[in-house]
């Protein structure tokens, strides 16, 4: 049953590794890897001295400390509230309705917010009605960050908080009602009990958060940037494409993504080091 999921994994995650290497090359799709000229790390010398490229990093890294801050806690306040549900059929339906907007595509998922928030959407309709002017949202640069975390919550919450539910299962129910007789009230229950309950979870997907911080959704940002413009939309990932693959200069394209990996590598390091330190067993041990 297994090697399905090898085969996949090796086919579309290990094999284009071997692709790294036109970062080191003045690559030529028409005569191949094999035939290309190695220029060694001019790519990435010419990548350091971009002003747009330390733009989208700088984009990146913000727009990633944004949604860490905003987006991150929204899946175990979510998973917190629906474990305090007594109903378990109330509790199904809300969590099945909270976590179906994950199965919509980052198109559908703009199209939804540009008809509520858009020029001609619902909200700033209503607000013509009532003579009270229009509120910029789909299209101001200034207000972006917020917009796509918005955008985030709202795709990718609730699908979030199975992993935080699962962590909540799995704690001793004998522990609040030995809290509750001692005359431990809920929050007192919540704070001593299901907190460090879930914490090895929460560390363990915060260490994973860390280490994907520089993925902040290229669907996302390429179907928005024309409407706000490439200085606050513009990202690694849309950087790779915009000058790199559209430009048909993919060495320049394969060099920001290989900068991006090893960034990222090593934010994975770093974070799984400091799970340590506050005595968790983070991804991995050693």
């Amino acid at each position: 049953m297994t090697v399905p999921a090898v085969v996949l994994l090796l086919a579309f995650n290990y094999l284009p590794l071997f692709g790294l290497a036109t970062a080191f090359q003045d690559y030529d799709p028409l005569v191949g890897v094999w035939h290309s000229d190695w220029v060694g790390f001019d790519q990435f010398r010419q990548l350091f001295s971009d002003p747009l490229f330390w733009e989208s990093m700088k984009n990146t890294l913000y727009l990633s400390f944004v949604q860490l801050i905003l987006f991150f806690p929204v899946p175990v306040a979510l998973a917190l509230l629906l474990n305090s549900v007594l109903s378990e059929r109330l509790r199904n339906f809300i969590q099945s309705v909270a976590y179906l907007p994950h199965f919509f595509s980052w198109v559908l998922t703009i199209t939804v917010f540009q008809q509520m928030l858009g020029g001609a959407g619902a909200l700033n309709q209503f607000l013509r009605q009532h003579n009270m002017g229009t509120w910029d949202i789909m299209t101001n640069p200034h207000t972006f960050a917020l917009l796509v975390t918005s955008q985030a919550v709202w795709k990718e919450a609730g699908w979030g908080i199975i992993v935080f539910l699962a962590a909540l299962a799995g704690i001793n129910q004998e522990l609040y009602e030995a809290a509750a007789v001692d005359g431990a009230g809920r929050f007192r229950r919540m704070w001593h009990i299901t907190l460090p309950g879930m914490r090895g979870v929460v560390v363990l997907m915060l260490v994973l958060r860390l280490g994907n911080a520089l993925s902040v959704g290229f669907e996302q940002f390429l179907i928005q940037r024309d409407a706000v413009g490439h200085d606050a939309a513009d990202v690694l990932d849309t950087f790779s494409f915009y000058y790199g693959i559209a430009t048909g200069n993919y060495s320049y394209g394969a060099a920001a993504g290989l900068f991006k990996s090893v960034i990222s590598l090593l934010l994975i390091w770093g974070a799984n080091r400091l799970a340590h330190a506050f005595g968790e067993d983070g991804l991995y041990r050693g």
